[in-house]
């Protein structure tokens, strides 16, 4: 049961209260200790019910948050625990909740290289090592994929800002086609960041393309400058909530249309395919008898898409559209002439 923050700075002191055994303590003084409290660190100025601290002590008694607490009323005046050394502090954390704590520590690990999580960066390097003196172990039981090394990665909280406060940047980038040194200067507007394959893109407004979103990759911009004079244009290209559903990987524009893909894999793979699809539009549409089957998709071709069908080399086979079953053709096509140069001993 998730408390407010209110709630739990109510609770804590109630506890800290009762766990001070030097005094008695009737409602009345739990209800002047809470008011101190949430005006001591939250600034209200509103005195806590009666009410409301009762609702707290039954709470702190019932299991709904696991306390259980054993809250007893002496001379039918004075609140205490009935074991004296009982505290919800002391209570003990289970296999499970360690369990939980890891996995979320985790994924929040996975997120630090955004700057807005670094107020929480001690909390979250100190409450890691307390979890393990607790789990008595270090071992990590879940590995994101991350890559700490690659470029760009400086840029992700610097855009993510630019993103939320709707700010347009003056950057520096060099695509791996452009054949000039020097990178080219261009102003955008950025709408979304995206990842695919733990590499990170912008996607945005580029003032050199007219009618169309730009997908840039973080790796390759080489300079960010900020400049309030500069117009941030509104995002009126795309949803970026499902602009992606109909596409592997990030390369699409605007104007592109999906199709439905034919694939066809053989007994081997087979069983990989159907437990890890390759787009979530994939439906098998007829098993052969050999235990090979077909599938069909409905995606926008692009580099990403033919990549994912080549990994699978022989395995696969593009039944439909032609277009496709030609592109993949040619590629298998280039990279036998390749490996059959090697045979001949005819490499560079």
């Amino acid at each position: 049961m998730p408390l407010n923050r209110s709630q739990l700075m109510r609770i804590t002191t109630i506890d800290r209260c009762l766990s001070n055994h030097y005094r008695k303590w009737t409602l009345q003084d739990l209800m002047d200790a809470c008011s101190d409290a949430l005006y001591e660190f939250e600034g209200r100025d509103e005195p806590v019910s009666r009410r409301t601290i009762q609702n707290d002590i039954a709470l702190m008694r019932s299991e709904k948050l696991g306390y259980n607490a054993p809250i007893v009323v002496k001379d039918r005046k004075y609140y205490a625990y009935e074991d004296p050394d009982y505290s919800i502090k002391n209570i003990p954390i289970t296999d499970e909740d360690i369990t939980t704590l890891n996995q979320a520590m985790d994924v929040l690990k996975h997120f630090q290289i955004f700057s807005q999580f670094s107020p929480f960066s001690d909390i979250i390097n100190r409450l890691e090592d307390h979890i393990s003196v607790v789990a008595k172990h270090n071992i990590p039981a879940i590995d994101l994929e991350k890559n700490n090394r690659l470029k760009g990665l400086q840029y992700v909280s610097e855009l993510y800002d630019a993103i939320t406060h709707k700010e347009a940047l003056r950057i520096k980038y060099k695509s791996f086609k452009r054949r000039e040194n020097n990178p080219s200067q261009m102003i955008i507007s950025p709408y979304l960041l995206k990842e695919y394959r733990n590499r990170w893109f912008v996607i945005c407004y580029n003032s050199r393309v007219k009618n169309d979103i730009s997908i840039l990759a973080l790796d390759r911009i080489y300079r960010i400058e900020h400049d309030k004079s500069l117009p941030f244009v509104e995002n009126t290209f795309f949803d970026p909530i499902h602009f992606f559903d109909d596409v592997i990987g990030v390369t699409k524009s605007i104007h592109s249309k999906p199709a439905y893909i034919t694939l066809k894999f053989d007994a081997s793979q087979a069983p990989y395919v159907i437990t890890k699809p390759l787009h979530s539009s994939q439906v098998v549409t007829k098993v052969y008898e050999d235990n090979s089957i077909m599938v069909k998709i409905n995606v926008v071709m692009n580099l990403e898409l033919e990549r994912d069908i080549i990994g699978y080399a022989e395995h696969c086979e593009v039944i439909g559209p032609k277009i496709l079953r030609r592109r993949i053709a040619e590629h298998l096509r280039q990279s036998a002439a390749i490996y059959n140069s090697l045979d001949r001993g005819q490499t560079k």
